[in-house]
């Protein structure tokens, strides 16, 4: 018998690694979720993630520049005045961090641990489209939203 050829695939072709690409920065999901709806200058995300040093922060918004997720504006002032937001495709990867949010709190509920994050502070104030359809289960949904049937 004659054996087949072993199909020829690579991860860079793959979907999920194109998406893991460009979220999968350490603190990538973060700046997303903080900057959805919304326009944040350096130092409010320096709040928002204190664990990032400056550096880290930098590089992480850069490559979510590169990545045309978020859009950074200059203004010609003194000091420099930056703000930062997103892009359309950006503002499209919320779905996925609202599942993962989701999918985290639910392990983390099992395990008889709450979730305690700058995005669990900001979930409430953050459309959550899980809950506009039918409720995710978490907790966060429980308190901040009703179940709908």
């Amino acid at each position: 018998m004659k054996k087949e050829p072993e199909p020829n695939f690579s991860n860079q072709k793959c979907p999920v690694s194109t998406t893991i690409r460009m979220i999968g920065g350490k603190y990538k999901a973060f700046l997303l979720w903080h900057l959805t709806g919304q326009t944040l200058r350096f130092h409010q995300l320096q709040k928002l993630i204190p664990e990032a040093t400056p550096k880290m922060l930098t590089q992480q918004l850069r490559e979510l520049e590169e990545d045309g997720l978020i859009v950074r504006t200059v203004y010609p002032v003194v000091p420099p005045r930056v703000e930062y937001s997103l892009t359309a495709l950006g503002e499209s990867l919320f779905p996925i961090l609202e599942a993962m949010y989701a999918w985290g709190s639910q392990r983390m509920e099992e395990a008889g641990m709450e979730p305690a994050c700058s995005m669990t502070e900001t979930f409430p104030e953050t459309a959550h489209s899980a809950c506009a359809a039918k409720c995710c289960g978490c907790s966060q949904c429980e308190t901040a939203l009703p179940v709908r049937q």
